[in-house]
């Protein structure tokens, strides 16, 4: 099997190995926020406000479909996500656009809201007016590094595994990733939120998501988000579960992996039952963490990185020129 990450890259491209046992220990403990228990709250939150369902009781389901799935390992995993993933986003997307669509006509307000409340006095809730650039900047990064993950070197793990003829050619699909979830995918969600205008409900979370879809489309509009929201967050708490055993497979070898997994279970439920804001603190400070000694690592072999760049197009131009030649 293929392994791979910035633990690797830092090792064997820097040489730096004590900070790839720094990147690996902050991400086998970072997984548990970003990956686990804030994504098990949001499901439970959602189901609550939809379906009535016990927070408690979403917690255990939800571990023990996870620990199904986990227990088996990254190929069961990837033949779970590569089924949900495809159909949850259209699902989702599909909904999202309906909203816009009805609403068309407060589109023009939405982005006013947008960039009007970043950068003016109303973004700093409780503050000064002097801090709202800083706020917006913070709340942003750290939301958009929550979304995507760029930066945070998680993705890596994933695609050290995949097979392909170019590395070049596997992180393209990293930096698609990164737009459908951030560009697509949280823009419409944004706008269903704003122009719905459930936005000054006092509502946070899956919950602010879900009132905008009951709103515009009564009746099912909060089950396609809490259906949705549970495939995504169902799909991300295996991912995050295959990240953070391969950190700490690094540290320790393969003998704790069936180990991690243990542990990894408990905390879904945890999480379910957990205060929202003291999860995303949590998350984002490890999320931070975990950063740091991956953009050294990026940084560090960015040379390579843009070698490897040219030769990949170059070659790609090459083969094109030949084929229309022929």
């Amino acid at each position: 099997r293929f392994v791979g990450g910035p633990m690797y890259y830092i090792e064997k491209g820097l040489k730096m190995k004590w900070l790839a046992y720094v990147f690996a220990v902050f991400g086998a403990i970072a997984a548990f926020g970003i990956g686990n228990m804030v994504q098990s709250n949001s499901v439970a939150a959602s189901l609550e406000v939809s379906f009535g369902v016990n927070k408690l009781v979403t917690g255990f389901l939800l571990a023990i479909l996870s620990a199904i799935v986990i227990i088996g390992g990254i190929k069961r995993i990837g033949q779970v996500t590569e089924r949900l993933v495809p159909f949850m986003a259209a699902f989702y997307v599909i909904g999202g656009l309906y909203i816009i669509i009805i609403n068309i006509s407060h589109i023009g307000e939405a982005f006013g809201l947008i960039f009007g409340s970043a950068f003016t006095g109303s973004a700093a809730v409780g503050g000064f007016a002097g801090s709202t650039m800083k706020i917006a900047m913070t709340r942003g990064i750290a939301r958009g590094v929550f979304s995507n993950e760029a930066g945070l070197g998680s993705a890596p793990i994933a695609h050290a595994a995949a097979t392909t003829d170019h590395p070049v050619r596997q992180g393209l699909w990293g930096v698609f990733e990164v737009f459908v979830d951030t560009i697509i995918i949280c823009s419409i969600t944004a706008l269903s939120i704003i122009m719905s205008g459930v936005w000054s409900s006092g509502a946070t979370g899956s919950e602010l998501t879900t009132l905008a879809f009951d709103k515009t489309i009564p009746g099912i509009g909060g089950y396609i988000v809490s259906i949705g929201i549970l495939l995504f967050a169902f799909s991300t708490i295996l991912g995050w579960a295959y990240y953070g055993e391969r950190c700490a497979e690094y540290i320790f070898g393969p003998k704790v992996n069936m180990i991690y997994r243990i542990i990894w279970i408990p905390f879904i439920v945890i999480g379910a039952i957990g205060g929202l804001n003291a999860l995303w603190d949590l998350a984002d400070t490890l999320n931070g963490l975990m950063a740091i000694p991956n953009l050294i690592g990026v940084l560090g072999l960015s040379g390579v990185v843009i070698k490897l760049t040219k030769d990949f197009f170059t070659s790609e131009l090459s083969e094109s020129s030949s084929n229309i030649d022929v």
